[in-house]
Formats: C-alpha cells, structure tokens, sequence
C-alpha cells in the first residue's frame, strides 16, 4: 500500500516540507561554517608574509651574505692585481727599462756592397671589409712607410660585399702601384673565418715565400714613415722575439663623451696591462694590428685559427707556449679610431669579452700541460692575465656594483664593508687614472728638476680627464652588462659567441665638423631592453633606500640608474652613416 493512501494528502506535504527545511537549514549551517573557515584576504597576505620572513631568514639572507663575501674575495683579487701592475710599472719608470735596454736594437743602414738588400723582405697585410670610409687614408700610409720598396710588400686583403668599397680599395691599389709600389690586391670569394681566414688565405701566396716578418694594419690605422724602422732591428737582432706591438692612438678622442671614455680604458690597458705583460713574462694579448709578426714563429705556433673571435690573442698564446717573446713598446704611437657609435661599441665589446673568454675554455688546458713554460708564466698567464683581467673584472663590476651592492638596502642584515663598498673601487679608481698619466709623479721622483714638466702634465690631466672619472665609472659600469652577458656565452660556448661584426669607421668626417647625422632614427634601434631594466632595479633601490634605508647609497643608485637608462634609451655616441654590408 502507498504512502500516499495511509496519509491524507496535506499531511503528507506537510511532513515533505518540514524535511526540505530541516535539510536546508543543515546545509546552510554547514556552508555558511565552510565560508567562515576560508581565510581573508587579511590571512592569505599575512601567511605570504609569514613565510617570506621564514624563506628570507633560512635561505635569501644567508645566499645574499655567500654571495657579498665572494665577491669581497674578487674584489680583493682585484687590487692586489692593480697594485702588482702599479708596481711593475713603478719599477720599469723608476730604473728606465726602456725595450732597447732589455732587447738588442741597432738601426738599419744601407750596407755598401749590397745596398737595399741588406733589408730583410716585410709583407704589410691590411685585410678590409667594407671599409671605404677609410681605405684611402691607411692605404696611402702603408705606402708612405720608410722602407725600400724591393724590400717591402703592400697586402690588401678585401673581403668587402659592397661592390663599391671593392671598386675604391682596387683603384687605390692601382694608383699607388703606378707610383712604383710593391702593392697587390687580393679578393676572395667567401668570408670564411673573417680576419683570421683571410690573413691565413694571404699567406698562402706563393710572393709571401721571400718575407721574413709580417706587418698588420687594420683598415683605420695609419702607421708613420718610422714603423718598421723602429719595429724590425728588434726581430732582427733577437731572434726568440715573435712579436713587437705598437700602441695605439686615436684621432677621433674629443669627438663627443663617449669616444672620450673609451680613451680612458684603451690608454690603461695599453700603458699598465701591455706593458706589464711585456716587462715581466714576455706575454700579452697581441691586440691585432699594429703589430709585426715573425713569419716563422706565426707558422711554428700553427698561422691564424678562426676558432675563436680573437684570432690575435690565440696566437699570441699559442707562440708563447712555443718558447716564443713578445713586445709592446709604449711609445711606438699608431694613429687609429674609436666606434663613436654605440651599438658599433657594443658589438666590439662583445667580441672583445666573449673571445678570451671562449679561448680561455678552450686554451686552459694546454696552458696548464705545456712544458715550454715556466710554472709563473702559466700562472699569470692563466690567473693574472685571463681569470682576474678577462673574468673577474667584469662579473664584479656588474654583478657586485649593478646587482649585489644595490640589493643589500632591501635586506638590512646583509651588510658590505666601507673599504669593499667606496675604498676600494676608489683606489683602483684612482690608480687606473695615474696609470693613464704614464706615471710623471714617479718620473718626478726619480728626477727632481722636471717639476715643471710634472705642473703642466697634472694641469693638462685636470683639465681633460679628471673630472670626466665619475662619468668613466658610471659608463664602465653600464657596458659590463653587455660584458657579462658576453663573458657568459663564451664560457659556456653559447649563443653569439663566434658573432663577428666589422665595427662601423667614419674616416675624413672625423676631421670635420660636419659629421652626417641620422635624424630618424627608429625607437627600436636605440632601445637596449636589458640596460633599462637594469636601470629600473637601480631606480627602484635607491628610492627604496631613500625612504627606509639608513644610509646613503641611493646617490650612487640614482646616478648609475640614470646612466643606465641614458644607454638603454640609445642617447650616448653619435650615429654615423652605416656602411654598406
């Protein structure tokens, strides 16, 4: 029998009723229990912060603390290096080792009976891509240099793609062929290995046979007359010498600030680094032009190898672990010229930091079994010139100064000492800025009745470069980003690492004024992404440290900010006409 026949209707729905809202009460307890039991906003943001605190005591601040003594470590590494370069430098001022009193060195004569031929045969390889800016002018300077010219051999290696930079080059040749120059020019038809395969593809040919030493110029560089006069009696009357590297000098140094900043760093590198190198071990980085090579120390140490991006450096180091010296004489001047245009300087940055880089991976291991060498030359050549110079240098500056310094205002526990944080960057500073003086206070020293020559240098310093320290450093700083990131891909051999790009030369505009500007230059092209977030970080620390911090490195934050949102936005250098490529 059904329910509904023992029940009358309405007390059956009655009874239905009274469940569903016995049932609907329960269930809206319960989710109304459910609801209370979720956490609020409140919660959810003070349980994140909770274990933030926890994550930040057990894990960030100790990572922070790790990482702020490795680099107090680098730092150190650092200017114990500088001091040693300062007191080499000190020493070879002091006692006057000049390279014709360590090296034999007699000036060339006519020798009566045979004349001319008492020269030994030089070939001058000027290898060229797309260069008509300046073509005309280091063409015409190799021709002028003082040498007989049955003795000499004028090589210009183009490897141009612009039909016309090839037409201006081949016709310069024949120009100064017609005026009784030893001149040839030699065309490929690939660009394989860039500089180093089309140096090697020049040695092949068979007129080379008859040279004994070999001169480089780049196409922006203009040696004088004297070049090989003051170059080769040191090949010539020392025989374990591969090697004798001039310096570099740049005409377009005053073009705007930043050609002025690149200044800075080349003179160092080539007053202290060079010349310490060749004072003490007889090893540097060969810096690719500007140079002469003995023919058969380059063949013995295995000719030009494009496996990596500074084929000069590799076989400077490869001729070394020969038994092979090598020379910088520092006042042997070249004129040349700075990248006025920044991505041209970032380019060669790149190349310049990814390359020893890579050939420091790739080199290590034979520097460390080579039995040629002396224990303290594998020593400074793998921790002095490539560990500290090439690598430590750069990580610290970007990842301690742009990176683990600026954080340390959001983490009070995480403390960097006064003499990491100012001093010591100052003193490297400063001896950097000294060692651009060539040192006349230690020439002073050494002779007291030059006090008015050491008055006018100190004076002519001041006002060039003093007070352009700052912006030196504030500009060193932002490049080591592009650096690092350089330094990265050529030790984990990634990326762009075996990128080659030709850097942009403007030439004769130089000696004007009148240098073509680009006035629409699309935003993209001067946009550099990483720099302005970098800049960013910098900006968002120091306003950081300015509310809450209790001290004040927001004025460095802000100015380095400021320097890296001037790069990221494209506004330092100047742009030139790009080349046709």
């Amino acid at each position: 029998m059904s329910l509904h026949r023992l029940l009358p209707h309405d007390t059956f729905s009655s009874s239905l009723g009274s469940l569903s809202q016995v049932g609907s009460s329960k269930a809206s307890v319960a989710l109304l229990n459910a609801v209370k039991s979720f956490p609020t906003f409140g919660d959810i943001i003070a349980r994140i912060g909770l274990w933030w605190e926890q994550i930040r005591a057990v894990v960030v601040v100790p990572v922070f603390k790790f990482l702020v003594a490795i680099c107090l470590i680098m730092s150190v590494m650092l200017f114990v290096e500088v001091m040693y370069m300062g007191i080499v430098v000190l020493y070879v001022k002091l006692f006057k080792r000049k390279p014709e009193k360590v090296y034999k060195w007699e000036a060339m004569e006519d020798d009566v009976e045979c004349g001319s031929d008492s020269y030994p045969m030089v070939l001058v390889q000027m290898p060229m891509y797309n260069e008509k800016e300046v073509c005309e002018q280091s063409i015409a300077a190799a021709c002028k240099i003082s040498w007989p010219s049955n003795r000499m051999i004028i090589q210009v290696l183009d490897d141009s793609t612009d039909p016309a930079s090839k037409e201006l080059v081949k016709k310069e040749c024949e120009r100064w062929s017609k005026e009784g120059v030893n001149i040839t020019f030699e065309i490929r038809d690939n660009r394989n290995g860039y500089k180093a395969g089309a140096l090697r593809e020049g040695m092949k040919h068979s007129y080379v046979k008859q040279c004994d030493y070999v001169a480089i110029f780049d196409a922006d560089f203009q040696p004088d007359p004297d070049f090989l006069l003051r170059t080769v009696p040191f090949l010539i009357h020392n025989p374990k010498l591969a090697l004798v590297q001039g310096r570099w000098e740049f005409v377009n140094a005053d073009q705007c600030m930043m050609t002025r900043l690149q200044e800075m760093s080349l003179s160092y590198h080539f007053t202290v680094e060079q010349q310490v190198g060749s004072s003490t071990f007889a090893f540097f980085g060969f810096n690719g032009t500007a140079g002469v090579w003995r023919i058969s120390a380059l063949i013995e140490s295995g000719g030009w190898n494009d496996q990596t991006t500074v084929e000069d450096m590799d076989l400077a180091v490869r001729a070394t672990l020969r038994g092979w010296k090598l020379l910088y004489i520092d006042d042997l001047k070249v004129k040349s010229e700075l990248p006025c245009s920044f991505n041209a300087l970032r380019s060669q940055q790149h190349r310049w930091t990814c390359g020893p880089a890579n050939l420091f991976r790739k080199m290590a291991g034979q520097i460390l079994r080579n039995e040629n060498v002396s224990v303290w030359k594998k020593l400074y050549m793998l921790y002095s010139f490539f560990f500290i110079r090439k690598i430590v240098a750069h990580v610290l500056t970007f990842c301690f100064y742009c990176v683990i310094l600026p954080a340390t205002v959001l983490f009070p526990e995480v403390t960097v000492p006064k003499w990491a944080a100012f001093y010591l960057p100052s003193l490297i500073t400063l001896f950097i800025a000294i060692g651009r003086l060539r040192c006349p206070l230690l020439l002073f020293l050494y002779n007291l009745s030059s006090f008015l020559s050491l008055v006018a240098l100190l004076i002519l310093y001041v006002n060039r470069s003093i007070h352009l320290l700052a912006f030196w450093v504030l500009f060193e700083n932002s490049m080591s980003l592009v650096r690092t990131k350089a330094l990265v891909m050529g030790l984990l051999e990634t990326g762009r690492v075996q990128e080659w790009v030709v850097t942009e030369k403007s030439g004769d505009a130089l000696k004007t004024k009148l240098i073509p500007q680009v006035p629409n230059v699309r935003f993209r092209e001067r946009v550099h992404l990483l720099e302005l977030l970098v800049g960013a970080y910098l900006l968002s620390c120091g306003i950081y440290d300015i509310i809450y911090g209790k001290n004040t490195l927001y004025v460095y934050l802000l100015f380095q900010s400021l320097a890296f949102f001037v790069v990221g936005f494209g506004y330092v250098g100047k742009y030139v006409p790009a080349s046709s490529s």
